[in-house]
């Protein structure tokens, strides 16, 4: 049923030449990998100039992504990323405003370029908040977009065609995130997937990989736990703008961060004296501040993230991650 609404949103009305911004993940309606520590827009666009102006009322890491039409225009899941602009790259004013230029001539700053078959841009605003940005209904950007050249008319009144048209990219978008997505085993996957469980591979970049951003330091793996077992996580966080972790089942949907703590970031993680963390991933409360509630889910995904990284992913121990049972609430 998310599927469905996010399609709706998303694809059943779409015009590039009159593009407009619209939040596309909530806590009520997920895909594609969201995350609870962000709040995501997305526009459809062309590569025609056009200018998003925003105001955000939180200061936060902003990033915008545009990525190849092959599998985007019909509905379907991104193919490849096409570009990343983020904060430090473009000028913001005393109150918070800015302004980014897509398309047309080059320039140094405020400014992503659009390849010739670029079709959404989406920006993503980050944050590291002890309670999760994407669960507070009031934290949203003032966000804007137009069409400076060439100047466009109204578009074509709706018609049974092209009614038709909006139906199948709604249709494509469901049945490209669900039916055809294969287990994890039976389709390539990136560097920073790993496929054995409780075992995860080194951060690395996910460079053009579609949904991900240039950016950023990915590392997922499946887990599965017994019903009275544990996943212990030990490491440290890296030194970044952002970084957090995140439960999400095979469709790569959040878990229920509004009511349940399925996700942490370094605001909503203790560390030890050291400055170590150490995770506990549960089916039920073994009384551990750093507890992640897998809603007694044997099987998921973990997802670390991390942001403009400036050290070392480091380990506190050879081997991060290790099993633990349990006896009532207390650890064996």
């Amino acid at each position: 049923m998310h599927m469905i609404g996010g399609g709706i949103s998303t694809f059943l009305e779409v015009v590039a030449t009159r593009p407009r911004f619209q939040r596309i993940v909530t806590p009520t309606l997920k895909f594609s990998g969201d995350n609870a520590d962000a709040i995501y827009y997305d526009a459809d666009v062309s590569p025609d100039h056009t200018v998003p102006r925003a105001r955000p009322q939180w200061t936060a890491p902003f990033t915008c992504r545009s990525p190849s039409s092959a599998t985007t225009r019909d509905g379907g899941m991104a193919s490849r990323t096409a570009g990343v602009i983020n904060d430090e790259k473009f000028d913001v004013d005393g109150e918070g405003r800015f302004e980014i230029r897509l398309g047309g001539p080059k320039q140094e700053r405020n400014w992503l370029g659009l390849e010739e078959h670029a079709t959404r841009i989406t920006t993503r605003h980050y944050y590291e908040n002890e309670v999760s940005a994407a669960a507070d209904p009031a934290r949203n950007a003032e966000l804007r977009i137009e069409v400076v050249s060439p100047k466009t008319p109204p578009p074509p009144a709706p018609s049974d065609a092209s009614i038709a048209r909006s139906i199948r990219r709604v249709a494509r978008f469901v049945r490209s995130r669900t039916l055809e997505q294969l287990p994890m085993a039976k389709r390539e996957q990136p560097s920073f997937v790993g496929l054995v469980p409780n075992q995860f591979p080194k951060p690395v970049s996910p460079d053009t990989f579609g949904l991900a951003a240039f950016d950023a330091l990915y590392s997922m793996a499946p887990y599965y736990i017994g019903p009275d077992e544990a996943l212990v996580m030990t490491g440290r966080w890296p030194r970044c703008r952002c970084a957090n972790v995140s439960l999400w089942n095979r469709f790569l949907q959040t878990l229920d961060y509004a009511n349940r703590p399925v996700s942490r970031n370094r605001a909503q993680t203790t560390l030890a004296a050291d400055g170590s963390f150490e995770m506990v991933l549960a089916h039920r409360d073994p009384g551990h501040p750093n507890w992640i509630d897998t809603e007694g889910k044997a099987f998921g995904l973990v997802f670390w993230r991390s942001f403009w990284r400036k050290g070392r992913w480091r380990r506190r121990r050879r081997g991060s991650c290790r099993l633990r049972r349990f006896r009532g609430a207390e650890a064996d």
